[in-house]
């Protein structure tokens, strides 16, 4: 069977989290993977549940697809995964980049997470850069991308390119670089590696925040308009001029909301920490005491 050149593509925005989450499909054998899937957390109570993750999984049902594949672009901040709950329902693998290792050697010692292994080995498999998987017939790429993580990845499937938080809608820029591990230098190299893909190239966003003078959310848009109009990273802005505005701007950015709940879960492969003595799972908050 001749291979597919456009996967079919449905997204699913989580409010809360500003995220998108996506199903990635073969129209020909229906063989689909997730990109990622979104747990709902409640800060407040602790409280977490499926309901997003239960949504992608009835049209996945409706459209009769066989889901082979999470694919996690890199250990998220804002969110946390439900990649073990498809995992649980689908038998469907999980996938990272193999930099993973770099960002649990990184917060394994803030978390004084004994149990996060430091290589890896929580998630399924890890993606090589430049390593070829299948959904069907449709051929994808891993392209390591790193500079908001150093662990991130971005996926080509077919004509489609998942990129993470790597960059966002033209009207609205690119991603933090501030994160440890992050870099602005390598943020952009990364992003001129996707923006050297053909033009007609479909980009999907991770997330999206409407930029200002747009009343809608939107996370679908091209190489040829992101390099027309990105307005941090665009055609025109050289290397040395996006670090010095990145890095400015990094400054100014709060901290977000489920960053701790979040880097913890996320590295342990969208897994809790184990219980302790009394049963019960612990999210853990590093204090930084003044003087």
């Amino acid at each position: 069977m001749a291979a597919t050149a456009q996967p079919e593509i449905k997204a699913f925005f989580d409010e809360p989290t500003n995220t998108v989450s996506y199903l990635v499909w073969d129209p020909a054998t229906k063989d689909a993977a997730v990109v990622d899937p979104v747990l709902d957390f409640d800060h407040r109570s602790g409280e977490a549940n499926v309901n997003a993750a239960d949504e992608l999984l009835a049209e996945a049902a409706r459209l009769r697809l066989k889901i082979g594949r999470v694919l996690e672009t890199h250990v998220h901040a804002d969110h946390l995964s439900a990649a073990p709950y498809i995992k649980q329902k689908t038998g469907a693998p999980v996938c990272i980049g193999e930099h993973i290792r770099k960002v649990q050697q990184i917060f394994r010692p803030v978390f004084n997470a004994a149990d996060v292994s430091g290589d890896g080995s929580e998630f399924d498999h890890l993606f090589k850069d430049g390593e070829r998987f299948s959904i069907g017939t449709v051929e994808g790429e891993v392209m390591y991308t790193p500079g908001h993580t150093p662990a991130c990845v971005s996926y080509r499937i077919g004509d489609a390119v998942f990129v993470g938080d790597t960059m966002f809608m033209p009207d609205y820029g690119t991603a933090r670089a501030d994160f440890p591990g992050g870099d602005a230098r390598e943020l952009y190299r990364s992003i001129r590696r996707i923006l050297s893909l053909p033009p007609e190239t479909r980009l999907f966003m991770c997330h999206d925040y409407k930029a200002p003078g747009r009343d809608r959310y939107a996370w679908e848009t091209t190489v040829a308009d992101e390099k027309a109009r990105n307005v941090q990273v665009h055609d025109g802005v050289g290397e040395d001029e996006f670090v010095a505005k990145r890095n400015a701007r990094d400054k100014t950015l709060s901290t977000p909301l489920l960053l701790l709940p979040s880097i913890q879960v996320n590295m342990r492969a969208g897994h809790f920490p184990p219980a302790e003595a009394n049963g019960v799972r612990y999210l853990k908050v590093p204090l930084k005491l003044g003087a």
